[in-house]
């Protein structure tokens, strides 16, 4: 049998509690005190820079396949959940979504109630003035689609007197608008504003191409064409508040991803095509 001393009793004792002590002090000092706290080391990203939190969120309006919308169980997917999900893993974030219109996306990072976006929206030096965008992550540009049976319009110079269907506060309403005499209807998404010309009760509807080609190619609707050339070349970009310090993480995740070959990999699963080459900076801006 074991026999202890007193005193050799007395020194374990003491080195218990010292230990105890250590183990203690050592956790208060590594607790996590906040969200404005700097992040641990295991946020930083691939290219050496932290995060600015380790969660972000990213608002969202999923009624823009292929690149933000829901699968038949409800889940967010497409190009873009993709795309935000890959960039996180780059650089050390966990992305949630939260739901929005996409007229309340740029009012709802100007009040600080989400951390960035993703809803294919086309980098604008008029929206600049009001949100930082990360660098281009897609090239796209808009379209005139009308009905199988048009004939006579193939260019914005036709539309003149025309009714056209648009999504609400996007650059295709704002093209819409600048044509002369036209009868500009809004709508909250654009599968609506597709859905209106569909019907009969618009004669074109300018929207994002890949968007439009999309919906037509899928049967999501029917009886519709694209015509002309395209009317733009556009690029989206990540809005985030003025002076966010996640701008720098979310543009070295999407440079990572865009050199190790990620990238290329989302976009030809909804795309098929080859990727185009992407700027640092939309152009004019």
């Amino acid at each position: 049998m074991l026999r202890l001393t007193r005193s050799r009793f007395l020194r374990q004792l003491m080195y218990g509690l010292l230990s105890l002590v250590c183990v203690i002090t050592f956790a208060a000092c590594n607790a996590g005190g906040g969200s404005d706290q700097a992040p641990s080391p295991a946020a930083e990203g691939e290219a050496g820079s932290p995060a600015a939190a380790t969660t972000l969120t990213f608002a969202t309006e999923p009624t823009f396949p292929p690149f933000e919308f829901q699968d038949s169980s409800g889940n967010l997917t497409g190009f873009s959940i993709d795309l935000v999900n890959a960039i996180g893993a780059a650089a050390g974030f966990t992305p949630q979504f939260e739901e929005l219109p996409f007229d309340g996306i740029i009012p709802a990072l100007q009040a600080g109630t989400v951390d960035a976006a993703i809803s294919s929206m086309t980098i604008t030096a008029e929206r600049a003035q009001t949100v930082d965008f990360s660098r281009p992550y897609f090239k796209a540009g808009l379209a005139i689609a009308v009905q199988e049976s048009t004939t006579d319009i193939n260019s914005l110079e036709d539309l003149q007197g025309k009714t056209i269907a648009a999504q609400i506060g996007t650059t295709g309403a704002n093209t819409a608008n600048s044509v002369e005499g036209a009868n500009v209807r809004t709508f909250d998404n654009a599968p609506l504003a597709l859905q209106e010309l569909a019907n009969g009760n618009a004669d074109a509807v300018i929207n994002d191409a890949p968007v439009t080609l999309y919906a037509i190619s899928s049967g999501n609707v029917s009886g519709l064409k694209v015509v002309g050339e395209l009317l733009t070349e556009e690029f989206y970009g990540m809005p985030l508040p003025k002076g966010s310090p996640n701008l720098e993480a979310i543009n070295q995740g999407l440079g990572t991803i865009l050199e190790n070959g990620t990238y290329a990999e989302i976009y030809q699963k909804y795309f098929g095509d080859d990727v185009p080459e992407l700027p640092e900076t939309a152009p004019g801006i």
